[in-house]
Formats: C-alpha cells, sequence, structure tokens
C-alpha cells in the first residue's frame, strides 16, 4: 500500500513539474524476473525509474548501506523495497536477496557504476549486473535517465531492449572474471547508445 501510494504520489510531480517523458515502455517485459540497469547522476534517479515502470511491475534497488543508517530515511527507503548492499566487497547477503528476488520474478534494480557521476561520462561499471544476469538466468534491461539532476527541467527516461547475457560467455558452468568484464561494458555501452541516440548523436 505504501509503494502504490509512493508510486502515485511522485509520478503527479514528475508529470507535471518535471514533465517526464518516457520512451520505450513496450520494452519492458510484462511478466518473470529481470535486472534493470541504469546510468546514474542524481539522488532522483531511482524515484524516476520506479515512476516511469508500470506500478505492478514494482522495482527493488540494491542500494549502498549507508542510507539505511540514517533515522526515518532508512525506514522510508526500505517500505519502499530497497535493500542494502555493502560496497568494497562482495556482499553475500545482498546477493542473495537479488538473487530470490529475480528468481522470484520481481524486477531488481541496480546502477552498474556503483556511485553517482559527478559529470557527464558514465563511470567505469562494476560486474554485479553480468554477475546477478548470468547466475538468476534473467534478462538485463538497459535504461537511459537524461536530465535528472535537481528540482527543475525535463527529465527523460528511455527503456532499451533487454539483453540476455546468460546464454553468452563460457561455455563452462561457471563464467569468468573476464566474461564478466565484458558483459558489463557491453551493458553500460547499451546505456551509452540510447543517452547518445536522445543527444541525436545516433542515428
Amino acid at each position: 500500500m505504501f509503494y502504490g501510494f509512493a508510486w502515485f504520489l511522485c509520478k503527479i510531480f514528475l508529470s507535471t513539474v518535471r514533465r517526464m517523458e518516457i520512451s520505450g515502455i513496450g520494452n519492458i517485459p510484462g511478466q518473470g524476473g529481470f535486472l534493470l540497469v541504469s546510468n546514474h547522476r542524481s539522488y532522483w534517479d531511482p524515484i524516476i525509474i520506479g515512476c516511469a515502470l508500470p506500478k505492478s511491475r514494482r522495482i527493488y534497488f540494491m542500494a549502498k548501506q549507508e542510507l539505511f543508517n540514517i533515522p526515518l530515511l532508512g525506514s522510508v527507503v526500505r517500505m519502499l523495497g530497497a535493500f542494502p548492499v555493502k560496497r568494497g566487497g562482495a556482499d553475500r547477503s545482498a546477493i542473495r536477496t537479488a538473487l530470490e528476488l529475480l528468481q522470484g520474478g520481481c524486477v531488481v534494480g541496480i546502477f552498474p557504476e556503483g556511485t553517482r557521476s559527478k559529470k557527464e561520462d558514465m563511470l567505469d561499471p562494476h560486474r554485479g549486473a553480468a554477475m546477478l544476469s548470468t547466475r538468476a538466468s534473467v534478462p538485463v534491461l538497459p535504461v537511459a535517465v537524461i536530465g535528472s539532476r535537481g528540482f527543475l527541467g525535463k527529465v527523460t527516461i528511455i527503456f532499451g531492449s533487454p539483453i540476455s547475457l546468460h546464454n553468452t560467455g563460457s561455455k563452462d558452468s561457471k563464467v569468468s572474471r573476464g566474461d564478466l568484464e565484458k558483459m558489463s561494458r557491453t551493458i553500460m555501452s547499451r546505456v551509452a547508445d540510447l543517452i547518445n541516440a536522445k543527444s541525436g548523436d545516433v542515428t
């Protein structure tokens, strides 16, 4: 109930004040688990992505542990479906939670850059998104968020075509670190393509 109420209020704000424009809605899987990955430039990004998705496709974001230690905010973030991850190493608890959600048919959101980019260029991606996709055997949905900084101005979100990573990589049961790094670059290059296409750099 809380998620639906928050989704409704934020959707109104983003549609009216921020004039949110959404493209590629048809690329969003209607059912089944998938991993949503996006560029990250603002604290607004999780809210924008969540409101751009249909309410029926509730998203569970992997968020830094520090947010959950802040009074009130931590409780709100948790009620919205986010779950904590410790940065700087492999967090087995966060990985287990993400895999359970994905295999249960849910949508999990992750920012492969690991933190907000303060410049226009994207940061080098971590391997987590590729690892989760291959282990859960779910597609990756690349998403571009444009113009999310600040409280005013138009914001645009573009959903790209799903990427199936679990059919790529090495033939062994365990995907190598090199495979994961290559997959991670592929994912973020798709996000970059969406951003560039909106800017008119890609035809």
